[in-house]
């Protein structure tokens, strides 16, 4: 087959322009945006070269290597597996030195290297032209930036190649800032975990309990917290799904980092998806991508969550607010590994480890046909409960400590002293927000106190003597309200004579109010839904 140049000419123009630009953007690019720019990076190449796949691989050592991005060209006339086997081949055979690696035929001359790699393809080797151009940073990192083609043979100009070591070295400068930031924080969560446990002896007179191991802003020593700490442990070095059970402001997302950061997948993201928060009209979209003109605005292809969570994690929060048509599609992904952009004619392999969370009682959806049983049963391999905060009121003056530690700073105080009948009418209240209540109180009292002693805000908390049986709140007395009104109503919201029109609101206002208050809608079960539920299975 004859060999394709390169234009040189165009690419090297587009090539000044991009490391230019990428030379400023690296800098300033916030750190929890910086993977999304070097991926940004890498499609900008790729699509300007006119090649087939573009990585940026760490070089761990002599026998390892850890793919930090890829991105593969959509218009490919067959799959292409995405992991970094091919390249891992190029780079450990001969091991790589310093110099780049520029290869116009692969096939004639690594026959030895690249064989075994080509199961299920027609073609020889997936790589039929490539170039790697390794990065050092002494004491620090090592990378290698590879450009590849596997539909044709490339030449690769040297000009083109240099213009590639700049793309390489500021790619792997950023990717080593990632790094540093990254153990930066990890080290001050346990400056932080550290000062909250010296905080706590300085304050409490009792026996300082078992220490617990550092798990970012998870604070806390008693026993409710241990057991669902030993659990995540348990589970986190492998790739289970995991459920994740607990009231509303138990603080499952941490426990979902936590899960994520002591995993084999930590090189790689973790992607977070509220099924609640987004319309059931978006969340297919959100969560598979779309292709260009898939429906009425779709103006660009669009990677979905599960693409960009490519061997790392995605976090599936309030899963129990999924519509039972995404649960089809869903149980899908979990069962065979692959999916369908909207729009798209062909299916896409990805590998992911899904973490899953949500309030609602499960058992209870299932049997009311709310929730699929075979998705639960896919979801429930490894739950995990995490306890409320009245479980663990042992754990609330570590926690007093950690958020005025967190937020005073900002907020220009400096606490040093918290009487003990504080501490104590905290740690009698019953905190049905759990620690998002306890955060918004502890921020209430951070504005209330201007000396070093921290005061609560008036009847911010009720104290011991106050709570009775019978709670007359107006707070509790309007929840009541609204869940009789709802009861009444079968959970509907919208239409004539249903919750919002009876109590005089607009259905967002009720909606807002519902979600303040912890009011979570149940509905009865119609005939109809039992139908609906039937044909999904």
């Amino acid at each position: 087959m004859e060999s394709v140049a390169t234009n040189s000419s165009e690419s090297l123009g587009w090539m000044e322009r991009l490391i230019t630009e990428l030379s400023s953007e690296m800098i300033r690019v916030p750190f929890e945006e910086l993977t999304a720019a070097i991926d940004d990076a890498l499609r900008r190449v790729g699509e300007e070269l006119e090649v087939d796949r573009v990585a940026l691989i760490q070089i761990v050592d002599d026998t390892s290597i850890a793919k930090v991005s890829e991105w593969l060209n959509p218009a490919l006339p067959f799959p292409v597996d995405a992991d970094s086997e091919p390249f891992k081949g190029l780079i450990q055979s001969p091991p790589i030195a310093d110099t780049p690696i520029v290869l116009d035929r692969i096939d004639p001359l690594l026959t030895g290297v690249t064989s075994g790699l080509s199961d299920g393809y027609d073609s020889p080797s997936p790589l039929k032209s490539a170039v790697v151009v390794p990065v050092t940073i002494p004491d620090a990192l090592r990378c290698a930036l590879a450009v590849a083609v596997v539909h044709g043979y490339r030449s690769w100009p040297e000009i083109i190649v240099e213009r590639l070591r700049l793309v390489a070295e500021i790619l792997t400068t950023a990717w080593h800032r990632h790094t540093q930031e990254l153990a930066l924080r990890q080290s001050r969560s346990e400056l932080a975990r550290l000062a909250t446990r010296l905080d706590r002896d300085t304050h409490e007179t009792a026996k300082p309990p078992k220490v617990v191991p550092s798990f970012e802003e998870i604070v806390g020593d008693s026993r409710a917290l241990h057991a669902a700490l030993e659990r995540l442990q348990e589970v986190a070095a492998g790739d289970t799904t995991v459920l994740l059970l607990g009231e509303t402001g138990t603080g499952k997302e941490l426990f979902a980092r936590a899960l994520h950061a002591r995993s084999p997948r930590r090189p790689f993201p973790m992607i977070s998806v509220n099924c609640a928060a987004l319309p059931p009209t978006l969340i297919e979209s959100e969560l598979f991508g779309h292709e260009r003109g898939a429906f009425t605005g779709a103006m660009t292809q669009r990677q979905g969550r599960f693409e960009l969570a490519h061997r790392g994690t995605l976090f599936l929060d309030e899963i129990g607010d999924l519509p039972l048509d995404l649960q089809a599609k869903l149980l899908r992904v979990l069962q065979e590994g692959e999916f369908e952009r909207l729009g798209a004619s062909h299916s896409r392999k990805v590998d992911v480890r899904i973490v899953a969370a949500t309030h609602r009682d499960l058992d209870e959806e299932v049997r009311e046909a709310r929730f699929r049983e075979d998705l639960y049963y896919r979801l429930n391999v490894f739950a995990i409960r995490l306890p409320p905060l009245r479980e663990r009121r042992s754990d609330i003056p570590a926690l007093v400590w950690f958020l005025i530690r967190k937020r005073q700073a900002e907020m220009h105080r400096w606490i040093k002293r918290i009487p003990d009948e504080i501490l104590e009418r905290l740690q009698q209240h019953s905190w049905p927000g759990n620690i998002r209540e306890l955060e918004n109180v502890v921020e209430r009292a951070l504005i209330h106190s201007t000396g070093d002693t921290l005061l609560l805000f008036d009847d911010d908390i009720q104290s011991p003597s106050d709570d009775s049986p019978s709670d007359t709140t107006l707070e509790s007395v309007e929840r009541s309200h609204i869940e009789e009104i709802l009861r009444e109503c079968g959970g509907r919201i919208n239409g004539r004579g249903n919750a919002a029109e009876r109590l005089g609101m607009h259905p967002n206002t009720l909606r807002f109010r519902m979600k303040r208050l912890g009011i979570v809608r149940t509905r009865a079960t119609s005939a109809s839904s039992r139908e609906a539920m039937a044909r999904l299975r």
